[in-house]
């Protein structure tokens, strides 16, 4: 995997915190979950078409949105969202959601298990937060991964109220951490979301794109797009 040349991008020589996404970034290198739900349940022998899949997808995700306690396990976040997925598909029975949802709990537990390291050298350098578009429970998600204390602030948007690309998630996260936007970097996955959101605060934003996404241009010309997490070590370290 190759990353965009640090000499290239803009400088990150002021940075005083880096902020991540979750879902598809911190879980897994540049994968959304609605990418990865899909390709499980197509290695289930369902067939996806993503006219169909994708509203089904969005309507179980919006379900859970503001709706489940804080305290609600990552297992059973997941469990929860395929299970809706698999109900609005055919031939997608309880057996079904199970092993897609015991598959997606297994790769993403080992992606945040091996991206941890990188986090920790991370903290040591810099403050660490979260901005995610997710459910109210982001802040035991983390828990249960093992990471919630490495990060100063985690910001869900069904508890902050505001949904990334709104800047405001933004600049409420920049204002937990007591730093400028051009003393942060953004990590995400996601161009419309992610990126575009960070650029309209001023922040520095570095592109989690899947293998798939390569010689694809991010939004700003200069900004560094790397392929997985553990190629921040170049950026940051």
């Amino acid at each position: 995997m190759r990353t965009a040349s640090p000499t290239a991008a803009r400088p990150l020589t002021q940075c005083r915190a880096v902020l991540f996404d979750f879902g598809g970034t911190l879980d897994a290198d540049g994968r959304p979950w609605k990418e990865r739900v899909a390709q499980l349940l197509r290695e289930e022998g369902l067939v996806i078409v993503p006219e169909h899949f994708d509203p089904v997808f969005y309507a179980a995700d919006d379900a859970l949105g503001g709706a489940v306690p804080p305290t609600l396990s990552f297992t059973d976040t997941v469990r929860r969202l395929i299970a809706g997925v698999a109900g609005g598909l055919p031939f997608a029975d309880a057996a079904v959601a199970d092993r897609v949802a015991t598959r997606f709990l297994q790769q993403s537990l080992a992606a945040v298990r091996a991206n941890t390291p990188l986090l920790e050298a991370l903290g040591r350098r810099y403050r660490l937060g979260i901005v995610s578009n997710f459910y109210g429970n982001l802040e035991t998600v983390c828990d249960d991964c093992g990471v919630r204390s490495l990060f100063a602030t985690i910001m869900d948007s069904a508890r902050v109220g505001w949904r990334k690309p709104d800047p405001r998630i933004f600049r409420t996260a920049l204002e937990a951490l007591r730093v400028r936007p051009a003393e942060a970097v953004f990590v995400g996955d996601s161009l419309p979301r992610d990126m575009v959101a960070a650029r309209a605060v001023g922040m520095p934003h570095v592109w989690l794109a899947a293998e798939a996404s390569q010689g694809r241009v991010s939004c700003c010309p200069g900004d560094p797009i790397v392929h997985s997490l553990k190629d921040l070590e170049g950026l940051l370290l």
